[in-house]
């Protein structure tokens, strides 16, 4: 009788721990078909694009683009693309972009990004720039995908194709491409030999003082790449946009000044643009006294290395160096 009782004891150990297994293999079977599943989702949601050697994760999809940078925008109004978000300067969209982009979502000032505006949002792709801190870049990679849109100006080709190949653009970006180089290069031949040895700088008054930038940024390409002319000796070591005094600029005594003045980026110093055209130094340049000078030939916050740019500032060249 005692055998037969610690048989069935046992009988029923066996039974219960043989449910237990079966129920965790289920369980796990699930789980592994639940992974397996969101996972198979997640490479059908997704995509992984290449821009400037560097992948990106994003969604298949994009139809949500905020443009944090003015680079993107630029590019964005070129193309018909209207953003859900947009950076603002002053608290305002930038009158050069404003008829293209007027009803995006202010997302913050540039490079201060709102995350509270950003989350509510919910966008595919953030359009970030490259000249921003890695930490910001960090923060905003919590709320979507972000992308660092290059600010240097020989990258600008890039910069249209990406923009268009997320928005299904690429016909006109590629038409846009394609008549720039054309018409620089038609530009480059009628001006022949008649800037030969002269010195062409461009420079742009920040904060009350006079910066310069290097070859490949802002609108230098257009100046030093698209139409050859001579890079000067004082422009070659720039790495990045750099202050110089006026006394040094007059050493540099260009032969034409194009001259970006923006009242936004000197507000405290309204009057510098005033004080300086009086300033017996800047009088002694060449440049100013063969009235040479072209101040905002073009909107003074067009970012330089954009295809809008690039384009509005060709224009500008036809008719001032051409002529």
């Amino acid at each position: 009788m005692m055998k037969q009782k610690f048989f069935l004891i046992g009988l029923v150990i066996v039974i219960c721990v043989g449910l237990i297994v079966f129920n965790n293999s289920k369980k796990d079977s699930q789980k592994k078909a639940t992974e397996s599943a969101s996972t198979s989702n997640i490479k059908q949601d997704t995509q992984t694009i290449t821009y400037l050697n560097k992948k990106y994760i994003i969604p298949k999809n994009v139809t949500k683009i905020v443009t944090a940078s003015l680079e993107s925008m630029e590019d964005a109004a070129v193309l018909g693309v209207k953003p859900i978000g947009v950076i603002t300067v002053g608290g305002k969209l930038p009158q050069y972009l404003a008829s293209k982009l007027t009803g995006s979502v202010s997302i913050g000032e540039k490079m201060q990004p709102n995350y509270e505006t950003l989350l509510k949002l919910k966008p595919d792709v953030i359009m970030w720039s490259s000249k921003s801190p890695g930490t910001v870049t960090e923060k905003l990679g919590k709320v979507a995908p972000t992308v660092l849109y290059s600010h240097i100006s020989t990258n600008w080709d890039s910069n249209l194709r990406l923009m268009a190949s997320l928005t299904g653009k690429q016909p006109q970006a590629e038409k846009i491409i394609t008549e720039y180089k054309l018409s620089a290069t038609k530009t480059k031949l009628e001006l022949g030999n008649k800037l030969k040895d002269k010195k062409v700088i461009i420079a742009r008054i920040r904060g009350g003082s006079i910066y310069l930038y290097p070859s490949t940024v802002y609108f230098n390409p257009v100046i030093y790449n698209d139409l050859g002319l001579t890079v000067p000796e004082e422009i070659k070591p720039i790495k990045a946009q750099e202050m110089i005094s006026l006394e040094k600029f007059s050493e540099m005594n260009p032969d034409y000044i194009f001259l970006q003045f923006a009242g936004s980026e000197n507000s405290e110093k309204t009057k510098v643009l005033d004080e300086l055209e009086k300033n017996p130094i800047w009088k002694s340049i060449t440049a100013v006294k063969n009235k040479k000078v072209f101040v905002n030939s073009v909107d003074p916050l067009l970012q330089g290395g954009t295809a809008l740019s690039k384009t509005s500032f060709l224009e500008v060249v036809k008719s001032d160096l051409v002529k």
